[in-house]
């Protein structure tokens, strides 16, 4: 401390966690006085349509695993469509009542494109039922579920099936351009020697792989370097950030132990045998601590950084769908429903500056919507894409300067009750397949809603590209 005082530095953030969205909260980035950007929001309000609100009915998923591990030979659409099956299968509804299948992933298989549609094969639902795809990053079966709403608002469907799925096990290894044009020269070649002159053209760099990389397109940063920049602007501890961490386990551990997954999970055979019962997530650590956390080395800056393997979600597989319906179809088929969709939206920031702050934007103006505050929730789930982006939007929640300088508000947010977050765990823990864990989210914060007899929740999910999603669900 006195070596850092002589330099001139300033003394080491040791803040814990409710420090930092506490009294810290103003140490938040913001571009300064008049300078709020010009922020892209869809915020849907007045969320009834010809058949009422929309219903979450149920939703279930596959165990979460870690990439590599026991869903190594399962793709996108068999995971995505394990989940579909078995919720059709226990939802008790007619196959033939669903209009519309949508399905969220970041990486679709090569050989099928379009998720949405291979569900309804691999599900074995009739063919007549139309199927789609998005990819909004870590949002897209959030994108998947809403889009599915706005069908049953407009009035074009009455059940909906949703989800989605990613298998970062068997994600596509790319190739240089100059070997990929090589092998289109190939391909049109007739004759033996048009082929031998093309490949006489191929250099041994052509050949070697180009590996996967989770980055932004226009910054070139991955998602690990973006967040740990958001890290040192927003002036967030190691300290918090592990003990974060260490709550998504030690929570995932007792939700798991006392059973609360249990209807949320389908056990899942894995191929090529199928002699393999997998029936939970593999990354929950339940003898984690906040020493052995703190002696886990800098993942994206080695020398500077505070983002590590124990604070980050890891690269997960997994799969989840949920069923949607028009309340007034809920009703008629006798089916009472988790919850329904009481606003949504969303916000794009600048991915240069804070990448994964949209949710900072996009939940005030979804409460604002539902005509709630933040203190009228019950619970609030929060997709932990790295636990310092946590701790970044909880700050830009409790921050007047953020309220002031970035919102446009007189007052902001408000400080988020940690007993009332991610109270089963989240993506640090479970797991993160980007295209499933907006399902997740979803299905999660409406059980626990279940479980605890509550009424109003709000999750929220950060996405590549600085798009932020929020939504409150009610019962």
């Amino acid at each position: 401390m006195a070596e850092r005082e002589t330099q001139g530095l300033p003394a080491p953030n040791e803040a814990g966690a409710r420090e930092e969205i506490g009294a810290r909260a103003d140490t938040v980035w913001t571009r300064g006085p008049g300078a709020a950007p010009a922020v892209a929001r869809v915020v849907s309000n007045g969320l009834k349509g010809p058949g009422g609100r929309v219903a979450v009915v149920d939703g279930c998923r596959t165990p979460f695993v870690k990439s590599g591990t026991d869903f190594v030979d399962l793709d996108v659409v068999d995971l995505a469509g394990t989940a579909a099956a078995e919720l059709v299968a226990r939802s008790g509804i007619d196959p033939e009542e669903i209009d519309l299948s949508i399905f969220g992933v970041v990486v679709p298989a090569l050989n099928a494109p379009n998720l949405g549609r291979e569900v309804v094969f691999r599900a074995s639902l009739p063919m007549t039922i139309p199927g789609s795809t998005v990819n909004l990053a870590c949002a897209s079966s959030n994108r998947a579920i809403t889009s599915g709403a706005e069908a049953i608002l407009t009035g074009q469907c009455d059940v909906v099936l949703a989800g989605g799925a990613e298998s970062l096990s068997n994600v596509p290894i790319r190739y240089s351009k100059s070997a990929a044009h090589r092998m289109m020269e190939l391909s049109k070649a007739r004759s033996l020697p048009q082929k031998l002159g093309v490949l006489s053209k191929v250099r041994p760099g052509d050949l070697v792989p180009v590996p996967p990389a989770i980055a932004e397109y226009t910054t070139g940063m991955t998602m690990g370097q973006a967040c740990e920049k958001m890290a040192r602007e927003n002036d967030i501890s190691r300290q918090s950030q592990d003990e974060i961490a260490l709550l998504s386990h030690q929570r995932a551990a007792s939700a798991t132990e006392e059973g609360r997954f249990e209807r949320q999970i389908v056990t899942t055979f894995p191929g090529p045998r199928h002699d393999q019962a997998v029936s939970a997530d593999n990354g929950v650590r339940a003898e984690s601590s906040l020493e052995a956390l703190g002696k886990l080395r800098p993942a994206f800056d080695k020398r500077y950084g505070t983002l590590t393997a124990g604070n980050s979600s890891p690269i997960t597989d997994g799969g989840a769908a949920v069923l949607l319906m028009s309340e007034e179809k809920a009703k008629a088929l006798g089916i009472q429903p988790l919850g329904y969709i009481r606003s949504f939206g969303y916000a794009s920031v600048d991915p240069g500056a804070q990448l994964l702050q949209g949710p900072a934007y996009a939940a005030p103006a979804v409460l604002d919507a539902a005509g709630l505050k933040l203190g009228d929730l019950d619970l609030i789930e929060m997709h932990e894409a790295f636990a310092a982006q946590i701790l970044s939007n909880m700050k830009a929640f409790a921050s007047k300067k953020f309220a002031r300088e970035e919102l446009g508000r007189t007052k902001p947010l408000g400080e988020v009750d940690l007993e009332r977050f991610n109270v089963n765990g989240g993506s640090i823990s479970i797991g993160h397949p980007f295209g499933a864990t907006g399902a997740r989210v979803t299905m999660q914060l409406l059980f626990e809603m279940n479980r605890r007899d509550v009424g109003l929740g709000l999750m929220t999910v950060c996405a590549a590209g600085g798009v932020g999603f929020a939504m409150v669900v009610e019962r």
